[in-house]
């Protein structure tokens, strides 16, 4: 399975230089530029145009529609399959989906350090293969220019789960100027934002292979798009 990954668009994504062919679009939060519900239409209408059979879409901190009017925000997007805290089976293929990232002013989807943001963390099935999040783990393309200096601005909890877990890959973005591939161990780790640090839409989407592996059936959590 082909997976195309793009993440931080800002409203921005008729810009993307060129989108490869894939099986599954992947679309790790901030898509939005004001974070309005028209955002999401336009947004809608462009998915609508891309030919990957399955496009998965999770919000980030500039995505304030889907927090504020989340059923709205949801029917508006028929295009793609939202994850908030869920998963999907796609081929065999586990993918969990999660906008939180640690507090920074005022903006969606944010929780303080430590056990709100735990909590979140240990949502995660332990028989996920793909896991998006918003924002990054700590110290995985997350190196932050803050002013006079660079930092390490990942969710330390988030990489204690990753840890736990046996991913193939981990998509995130939110830190624009981490954009890239990382590995810890056997797990990929992409931070795909599009958008550079000055928000123009020059990074390419990270493609990645991905195959499906044996599951034990007792995990119910996902919805398999078979069954529907």
């Amino acid at each position: 399975m082909k997976l195309v990954c793009i993440s931080d668009t800002h409203s921005l994504h008729r810009r993307i230089p060129e989108i490869p062919h894939g099986d599954v679009l992947i679309h790790a939060g901030d898509s939005l530029g004001q974070g309005t519900l028209e955002n999401i239409a336009a947004l809608n209408e462009w998915l609508g145009t891309l030919p990957h059979r399955h496009k998965i879409l999770i919000a980030g901190n500039h995505d304030w529609a889907f927090q504020e009017t989340p059923q709205l925000a949801r029917q508006a997007l028929t295009n793609a399959i939202y994850l908030e805290d869920s998963g999907v089976e796609i081929e065999g293929v586990r993918f969990w989906g999660s906008p939180w990232t640690p507090t920074f002013m005022d903006w969606a989807f944010m929780l303080d350090r430590g056990a709100p943001l735990y909590q979140k963390w240990q949502l995660i099935p332990d028989n996920t293969d793909v896991l998006i999040t918003h924002g990054p783990p700590k110290g995985s393309g997350d190196e932050a220019n803050l002013g006079f200096k660079c930092q390490n601005v990942g969710c330390v909890d988030l990489l204690a789960r990753i840890h736990q877990l046996s991913l193939r890959a981990h998509i995130f973005g939110h830190i624009h100027e981490g954009y890239g591939e990382y590995q810890r161990g056997q797990t990929r780790l992409i931070n795909a934002s599009t958008c550079t640090a000055s928000y123009e839409a020059r990074n390419a989407p990270i493609v990645l292979e991905v195959s499906p592996r044996e599951h034990s059936p007792e995990d119910d959590t996902l919805v398999d798009l078979d069954d529907l």
